[in-house]
């Protein structure tokens, strides 16, 4: 299983950017891929989920993204996307998607044990 992402760059506060984690060698749908991100000195921190391969399926956002981040999928181009829109200096960081061999968990989705699958990370800097 493969996953790397794409998309980062540097944006000014209240733009926004597509993130994408392009997936490969995950045979069955209703596995849960999720987007961290990590800013430095912080611990990493899960932002959203989705059931991969499966579209208008249950999705998970975290606090300090709902209402702004989105996580739609291309099944045809193996791809999950972060959207992220009206950013803030402290969306600042490394952000990462990762797939796990379940399906998602309302309780597990944000802790990293729960994933067994991890992109390089792209990274995303607002000022």
């Amino acid at each position: 299983v493969q996953l790397v992402e794409s998309g980062g760059g540097s944006v000014r506060a209240g733009g926004s950017l597509g993130l994408s984690c392009e997936i490969s060698g995950l045979a069955y749908t209703m596995h849960c891929v999720g987007w961290f991100r990590q800013a430095p000195g912080k611990e990493r921190e899960g932002i959203a989920a989705t059931h991969y391969n499966t579209p208008n399926g249950v999705t998970y956002y975290g606090d300090s993204v709902t209402g702004r981040f989105a996580i739609p999928q291309d099944n045809a181009k193996n791809t999950v996307y972060l959207q992220v829109n009206t950013l803030r200096p402290e969306d600042t960081a490394m952000y990462y998607c990762a797939a796990s061999p379940s399906a998602c968990s309302a309780v597990l989705w944000t802790r990293e044990a729960f994933y067994t699958y991890w992109g390089q990370g792209t990274q995303v800097t607002v000022s």
